[in-house]
């Protein structure tokens, strides 16, 4: 099994910051879209690479993002193009979530969280993909932690961030009942826009990520699809627990590796520690990334160096040699 990274209370500080990387939200010409039918809807996914029978990357996003907001960024970066160079890419798309996504039909019933972590299933299928390493955020890691404790022969290893797989408590519930009703108006509101502001970059973000701001606000207020949100807000409030637990002589154990990340400025840590409690010690690695909420795109360089020590231990990227974390 690979050793733990770091210690839990390690907050990855003597890390160099460097420059700038490319951020935009244009679409990469690299990918190639393809629109995949399931039993539950038609999910786009977003490709690159040969299809083969080694193992993948896959990626799932987070509320109000998609898979160019919320990871192009991180996989323009160039450690991180040093590590994909290895694999063949696959973005999943939640429903009616993609740039410039039509609206839903009014009889469209949407998926559950269950029915999503399904989908995973059958775009697996369609590609032919027998195992992948997983990366999702929020929302995505939810969907991902469901499809592994499903799936766990089609899963080698998983990095998680800000992940939460308890129910919704009554705050959340109010906060997104009011932000589905908005959203169903065909626009978002700023009601909306304050909570997934929030939700990506925690309390005080104007203070603290001014770039982050003006990037986002724009796009949360010009480029997501309202109609089309408001479904996927309203089953992600409604999500069930997902009952795992860290005892090997129980089925409800993860069996895949994960590295849980979580930002110190994020909202979601303590919801993080509880996941990191329901795994088991010695395939879990969890770390509280500093001076960010949004880690793939506030400390890349952090996020990469974790994750290719984390995909070393488990015999991958091993011709890459960078300064270790300290």
């Amino acid at each position: 099994m690979p050793e733990r990274l770091v210690d839990d209370d390690c907050e990855l500080r003597a890390l160099a910051i460097e420059d700038p990387y490319e951020r935009t939200l244009e679409k990469s010409t690299i990918y190639t879209e393809e629109l995949v039918e399931t039993s539950t809807g038609n999910v786009l996914v977003a490709h690159s690479g040969e299809r083969t029978n080694k193992v993948v990357l896959v990626t799932y996003h987070d509320l109000g993002l998609n898979y160019i907001s919320n990871f192009q960024a991180f996989f323009n970066y160039p450690d991180l193009k040093e590590i994909a160079a290895e694999f063949s890419i696959y973005h999943i798309n939640a429903p009616g979530q993609e740039d410039g996504a039509a609206n839903l039909a009014e009889d469209y019933e949407y998926p559950t969280m269950e029915q999503l972590g399904e989908q995973v299933q059958e775009v697996m299928n369609h590609f032919n993909i027998v195992r992948y390493i997983g990366i999702g955020v929020g929302l995505g890691a939810n969907v991902l932690t469901r499809h592994a404790l499903a799936y766990p022969e089609r899963v080698d290893s998983l990095m998680l961030i800000n992940t939460i797989t308890t129910t919704a408590g009554w705050v959340e519930w109010g906060y997104q009942k009011r932000n589905v009703s908005h959203l169903r108006t065909g626009e978002v509101t700023q009601p909306v826009l304050d909570y997934l502001l929030w939700h990506h970059l925690g309390q005080d973000y104007e203070e603290r990520a001014h770039d982050l701001l003006q990037v986002y606000r724009h796009y949360f207020s010009n480029n997501v699809n309202a109609i089309n949100l408001a479904p996927l807000v309203e089953q992600y409030i409604w999500r069930t627990d997902i009952p795992l637990t860290r005892d090997i002589s129980e089925k409800n154990t993860l069996e895949p590796p994960v590295l849980n990340l979580v930002g110190i400025h994020s909202e979601h840590i303590e919801e993080s520690v509880v996941f990191n409690g329901r795994l088991t010690p010695n395939k879990a690695n969890w770390m509280k990334i500093q001076d960010a909420a949004m880690v793939l795109e506030e400390q890349p360089q952090k996020v990469c160096q974790a994750f290719r020590l984390f995909l070393q231990g488990q015999g991958y990227c091993l011709k890459i040699r960078k300064m270790a974390i300290q």
